[in-house]
């Protein structure tokens, strides 16, 4: 059954074994299940990367099984995070397919094409600065996880200010770790407080930005900003990006009011680093780059003043943060 789940038959087994009798040690599972020491402890760090297994509060170096109503539902919530993320992902492939084949058509007849390729960050924004100027329903914008560039941003508010007051709606997706970026955590407050509305997600679609659900502007290659962007008033394919954005949309969260509160992935890492897991482990559980992690980290613990992650942990519960 758990193979479903990404765990090994020999991983359901131990589990099951470890529920039965929780105190089980590593020769006694070797025995009962009739596995080499290597495939058990194999398994055993399989289940607490999934945490299925917890360290065990009374005896070092022991693991405790986690009850399956809470282990398994962590598991399915991992699964559906990475079906959301990889839903994204082919929407978004299939418009840039889309896109492709419509900028290669050689028909005699067929009419103008609806593509334009956009090379450089200097032509990306002089397209969106022309078409926002055409923009007064409302323009959706997805915003890249990670740093940003002051003059990028800097850029934007001139045109996000003439959407605005043209009675325009703004409604702009940022990452979980935004406030880690003071940079795009100062436009996004700027934003808030001109009119526009902000929210943010753990699970970020590529790149966006759509004008009146009638043209959109994404990345060529998500993975590669340098390749340039696509700009399209082809109906399907927008109407598609716009429902990526939608699915997004629902399920974010406006921006967390209180930096010194965690927010949801930043508990998250926090927590299952507690439990003992390795930074690689806490990423495959959460379904993010082992550098992601580490940013995080070490972000919590400027912010709490933290010598180490164990202070850091002990400081967040102590500030009622967990």
């Amino acid at each position: 059954m758990l193979e479903m789940l990404g765990l090994r038959t020999d991983d359901e087994r131990v589990y099951l074994a470890m529920l039965t009798t929780p105190d089980r040690g590593v020769s006694e599972l070797c025995r009962e299940l009739d596995l080499p020491e290597a495939a058990v402890r194999e398994s055993l760090d399989r289940l607490a990367d999934f945490t299925l297994l917890r360290p065990s509060l009374t005896a070092d170096g022991s693991y405790r099984p986690v009850a399956p109503q809470v282990g398994l539902e962590a598991l399915l919530e991992r699964q559906e995070h990475k079906l959301a993320l990889r839903r994204q992902e082919l929407a978004v492939s299939r418009a840039v397919l889309a896109l492709s084949m419509a900028d290669c058509r050689e028909e005699p007849d067929a009419q103008p094409a609806t593509v334009e390729h956009l090379l450089g960050a200097d032509a990306i924004h002089s397209r969106i600065e022309v078409l926002s100027h055409g923009t007064d329903i409302e323009c959706l914008t997805v915003m890249p996880a990670g740093a940003q560039p002051q003059s990028c941003l800097d850029a934007r508010r001139p045109t996000d200010r003439g959407i605005l007051d043209r009675g325009g709606r703004i409604r702009t997706l940022f990452h979980d770790s935004l406030h880690d970026d003071p940079v795009a955590s100062a436009y996004a407050a700027w934003l808030a407080e001109a009119g526009g509305v902000v929210r943010t997600t753990a699970s970020l679609p590529p790149r966006l930005v759509v004008m009146d659900r009638r043209v959109a502007v994404l990345p060529l290659d998500p993975a590669d900003p340098g390749c340039g962007a696509l700009c399209t008033t082809e109906r399907g394919v927008v109407a598609a990006l716009v429902a990526v954005f939608e699915h997004s949309w629902a399920t974010a969260v406006p921006p967390n009011p209180h930096p010194s509160r965690l927010t949801a992935v930043e508990r998250d890492v926090l927590r299952l680093l507690g439990t003992g897991l390795t930074d690689e482990a806490v990423g495959r559980h959460l379904s993010i780059s082992l550098r992601t992690v580490r940013r995080h980290m070490s972000a919590l613990m400027e912010r709490l003043d933290a010598g180490s992650r164990f202070e850091a942990g002990l400081k967040a519960a102590r500030n009622g943060w967990l």
